[in-house]
């Protein structure tokens, strides 16, 4: 990679968020330069002190940070090789599908000409309903692309389909979406 390619991590509010660093940590490793995006719901499983020091930038979480008139989903929007979700929640799944920007993460991904990559984590009731499998669906007519997730035991104890890809499935995926 000559120059060094800039992925922003929207981080959401999912158990998975924890390997929101081990992501970071693999991107870096791999020459990119990345940015993080985190809900408020990503900060009840991980801390944005973790996230910025791996990634080695102040983490977004404000859509207008300190009152002041930045505007992050725009600067963000446009820097980006790559928008990568990683966890991506039915919640976000479902705003994205229907436009829905009421949150950074949500604005910057509206905003943003690059490659969405989203890479989906949740209860296998919730990622098998039809209304988040139509709107992945719809998502992927509108140019999204999904990194899917894989059957594995769940934070709620179950076993099934809607555990998060694996980092080295997810980083592969980013390599590709930049070549």
């Amino acid at each position: 990679m000559a120059k060094s390619k800039k992925v922003v991590l929207g981080v959401t509010g999912s158990i998975a968020a924890y390997k929101s660093a081990d992501i970071i940590r693999r991107l870096c490793e791999k020459g990119f330069s990345v940015s993080v995006v985190m809900t408020k719901e990503a900060e009840e499983f991980i801390t944005p002190l973790t996230l910025s020091a791996l990634c080695g930038e102040e983490v977004y979480r404000e859509t207008f940070a300190n009152g002041a008139f930045k505007m992050p989903h725009i600067v963000l929007a446009q820097q980006a090789d790559v928008f990568l979700i990683a966890p991506a929640t039915a919640a976000i799944i479902g705003k994205l599908a229907y436009g829905i920007a009421d949150n950074l993460l949500t604005c910057v991904a509206l905003a943003t000409r690059a490659r969405i990559l989203l890479a989906p984590a949740m209860n296998t009731e919730m990622y098998t309903n039809k209304i988040v499998r139509e709107n992945c669906s719809k998502l992927k007519k509108q140019g999204a692309h999904f990194i899917d997730p894989i059957s594995g035991k769940l934070a709620c104890g179950t076993v099934g389909e809607g555990h998060l890809a694996e980092v080295d499935t997810i980083v592969d995926a980013v390599v590709r979406a930049v070549k």
